[in-house]
């Protein structure tokens, strides 16, 4: 086993003949890996592997030759399918999403793991519209943005936050609300004032942009929901891929090891990165610094609230299959990390 433990912790359409795996002779690793990240600090690592080539270096230490290609989208459910066709390889996906899809191809040949949680952070759900003071409040009138309708971080929280509001019979009770959106337009809608969208349940540091805007307040947060810190993302990918390329895969756990040792020993560095690809407007570097030194912000390997994300989307009857434990879903790289 690695020793990464013991470190710190439109849509897409794709074609299969665009991203088809690339020729190579019997048993040799790939020649490409194909990395798809999204919006948002949460996905800070995999810019700092893009940004410093930090796969690069690993991979040449293992002696491979294997090119990262990065994509960037805002549509989970293209992800999915772009993961199971084999057209891209590593994908990222809240711990709902990514459950989800273990349980639908576990015994399969598409079978999935977890690969690593990117990190834990709170999400909050901003409102514009000042008679909403907690969930009880919204009318027919909202509408809320977030990254994915139903599944989704965002989506499943707010079903979780409405059981415990109205019962368990009425998880749903929210989601004719519900608006997808990535994170930026669901950002730039609530704040211009002139769509529909009133309300947006989002993460940094699109959450924070919004909260200095005159009249705009938060509802909600994921940690009330949750019980405390809770992983936001995870990158995983298919069995297959893992076990006929071992040592890119090693390649890709220890340049996201070392991207995330980075980002918690040089913020400065690591604010200067993601300026560098923020697509929002009204970002400054103090800022994002000042949310990298959040301590609800932990760039970690470590999952955490996987069973109870689980034990609801089973409850809820979205999950077939539950683990029987946080990291039966999960390949070994973070077999040994305290996770949840």
């Amino acid at each position: 086993m690695f020793r990464i433990a013991q470190r710190l912790g439109g849509a897409l359409l794709v074609s299969a003949a665009c991203f088809a795996p690339m020729a190579s002779p019997a048993f040799a690793e790939t020649s490409e890996i194909r990395i798809v990240k999204q919006y948002g600090l949460a996905f800070l690592p995999l810019m700092v592997m893009e940004r410093e080539k930090l796969f690069e270096k690993r991979a040449a230490a293992l002696g491979i030759d294997t090119k990262p290609v990065y994509m960037t989208l805002g549509n989970n459910t293209a992800a999915n399918e772009a993961l199971i066709s084999g057209s891209v390889n590593v994908i990222t996906n809240g711990p709902p999403g990514f459950l989800t899809v273990w349980s639908r191809t576990k015994g399969t040949p598409s079978e999935v793991k977890g690969i690593a949680s990117l990190l834990s952070q709170s999400s909050w759900l901003n409102t514009r519209n000042p008679d909403v003071k907690t969930i009880k409040d919204f009318t027919e009138k909202d509408r809320i943005a977030l990254s994915a309708v139903k599944i989704s971080i965002p989506a499943i929280i707010l079903q979780m936050a409405a059981a415990k509001e109205w019962g368990q019979s009425e998880y749903k009770k929210l989601d004719p609300l519900t608006v997808s959106l990535p994170h930026p337009d669901g950002m730039s809608a609530l704040l211009s004032g002139k769509t529909e969208i009133t309300a947006h349940f989002t993460s940094p540091p699109f959450q924070n942009i919004e909260v200095k805007t005159p009249g705009v307040h938060t509802v909600l947060t994921s940690e009330e929901v949750m019980g405390g810190p809770s992983t936001w993302s995870i990158l995983f990918s298919t069995v297959k891929f893992k076990e006929e390329n071992p040592k890119t895969m090693q390649a890709f756990v220890e340049g996201l090891a070392d991207a995330q040792a980075l980002i918690n020993a040089d913020k400065s560095k690591a604010a200067d990165i993601y300026l560098s690809f923020a697509k929002e407007g009204g970002a400054k570097k103090e800022d994002i610094v000042a949310l990298l030194s959040d301590p609800g912000t932990n760039y970690t390997m470590t999952p955490q609230k996987i069973m109870k994300y689980a034990e609801f989307l089973k409850t809820v009857g979205s999950l077939k299959v539950i683990p029987a434990t946080w990291n039966e879903p999960f390949f070994e790289y973070v077999q040994t990390l305290p996770g949840d």
